[in-house]
């Protein structure tokens, strides 16, 4: 009812630097040259995966240098599973699966930390089957319907 403007959403409370750090940590590797590889790779990958809100919200969660690869990435027009996510990421990146799986699980934890526990949900909604595992959570999807009950969702 007044001429107030909507405020700002809160500004990352993680530099693109400290992202990299716990990275590093966290997967152990070797150089900070590695963790920010890795980071690349899967926020690239995931920017082919997450549409619509919950891609501008989790832009908004991360570091501006995160958001960026992250948004710059063309949505697939066809949604991998976890499984497939990992061996595309493998493919794409020219490393083996397990090399894959342990930079996607380091770094999807961390963005799990930084989207929060309801963004983190809404885009376990929308993802297929095998991503929670990825973020580093419990697996607790329902079943799809079998016949005709699948929702489609417009792509952003």
């Amino acid at each position: 009812m007044y001429d107030r403007p909507r405020p700002n959403p809160a500004q990352p409370a993680m530099t693109f630097d400290r992202m990299l750090e716990r990275v590093r940590y966290e997967g152990a590797y070797p150089t900070r040259e590695r963790a920010e590889e890795a980071v690349r790779t899967v926020l690239a990958a995931l920017g082919r995966q997450v549409t619509a809100d919950e891609r501008v919200d989790l832009a908004q969660a991360l570091p501006v240098e995160a958001a960026l690869i992250l948004t710059a990435q063309i949505p697939d027009t066809e949604q991998l599973t976890g499984w497939g996510f990992v061996k595309d990421l493998a493919a794409r990146s020219g490393t083996t699966p397990a090399i894959a799986r342990w930079d996607t699980g380091t770094v999807l934890s961390v963005v799990a930390r930084l989207a929060g526990p309801d963004l983190l949900a809404r885009i376990l909604r929308r993802l297929p089957g095998g991503y929670a595992l990825l973020f580093g959570q419990a697996e607790l999807r329902q079943p799809r319907p079998a016949s005709g009950g699948h929702v489609a969702h417009a792509h952003v």
